[in-house]
């Protein structure tokens, strides 16, 4: 197999499916992460979100997760979405507007596996989107797709950090993409504009204290010390991304499925009153808003709202 050829086919076919950018990294341990994950756990600064105490080992090493694993193919896709309403009374993530990007990624990644088998022969892979121990992030910026800014989100040097990732793990041996090097400066506006004071220092996030945390992982009551700060965010938070000067180079996603639900447009203008069971069950049960549900829904919104929660 020549591996320049397949090198190429798959980034090719990669862009023709959709994805901003793809790029490869070697299959290696993670071992110089460790001490600063164990850290990031012994701090609490996961919050309650007890999954990221498991699988240690797995989330370091993707020789654990595919046996013979040799490359890690890593993927950006655009979720943009600039013409969301200023006069919103409740705010939805721009993320989650649509249709949950889980389902649309794994089908395309499926679809570009294919397209390698079909070309070049069987081969073993898993593919991940944000759904096992994988530290997405960190592999995306050995891949060459962009650097972790001090907001911790991955910053593509061409289009900033509305992008969600995604790998295939896999036994083909590819040539690594050289990693790009970091360019905040001495840039601080994602930490200065973070009104939860969540960002304790460059590229570390207390999840804690996090909007976005808050609203979708948190279980239980939220801090009352912290309400006047969420600036009308129910659901995510878009604040430190929206400031990043990465970001004027953002061009609006081409996904239709990634177009805003009317359903959501509803929750965020008439708030508690078109959050239900039933709505959680049939319009949004394919929307990033099913992983909150109708109880975390209505207790975000009364949070803002500043009522008593029930």
């Amino acid at each position: 197999m020549n591996t320049k050829e397949l090198h190429r086919f798959i980034k090719d076919q990669a862009l023709r499916l959709g994805f901003e950018a793809c790029g490869f990294s070697e299959a290696v341990p993670l071992e110089s992460y460790r001490e600063e994950y164990l850290s990031y756990l012994s701090n609490m600064h996961h919050g309650t979100m007890k999954y990221m105490e498991q699988n240690i080992d797995k989330r370091l090493d993707p020789t654990l997760l595919v046996d013979g694993a040799k490359s890690v193919i890593s993927v950006l896709y655009n979720y943009y979405t600039p013409d969301v309403e200023a006069d919103r009374k409740y705010k939805v993530s721009m993320y989650a507007r649509g249709i949950d990007y889980h389902y649309i990624l794994k089908e395309k990644l499926r679809q570009l596996a294919d397209k390698i088998t079909e070309n070049y022969g069987p081969f073993s892979y898993r593919i991940f989107v944000d759904s096992a121990p994988v530290m997405d992030k960190v592999w995306a910026q050995k891949s060459g797709l962009g650097w972790i800014g001090k907001n911790s989100c991955l910053i593509h040097p061409a289009g900033g950090s509305y992008y969600f990732i995604g790998e295939i793990v896999c036994d083909l041996d590819l040539p690594a993409d050289a990693p790009v090097e970091e360019r905040c400066g001495t840039c601080t506006r994602c930490i200065d504009a973070c009104p939860t004071k969540a960002i304790t220092e460059p590229g570390k996030v207390d999840a804690s204290r996090c909007i976005s945390y808050l609203t979708i992982e948190h279980k239980g009551d939220i801090n009352p010390e912290l309400k006047e700060y969420f600036n009308d965010y129910i659901f995510g938070c878009d604040i430190c991304q929206m400031v990043c000067p990465w970001n004027r180079f953002a061009k609006p996603h081409k996904e239709q499925l990634f177009n805003t639900i009317e359903e959501v447009k509803a929750i965020e203008n008439d708030g508690l009153n078109a959050v239900s069971s039933s709505l959680f069950k049939n319009a949004l049960r394919s929307s990033p808003l099913a992983r909150a549900g109708t109880k975390k829904m209505r207790r975000n919104i009364q949070y803002i709202n500043g009522t008593i929660q029930e």
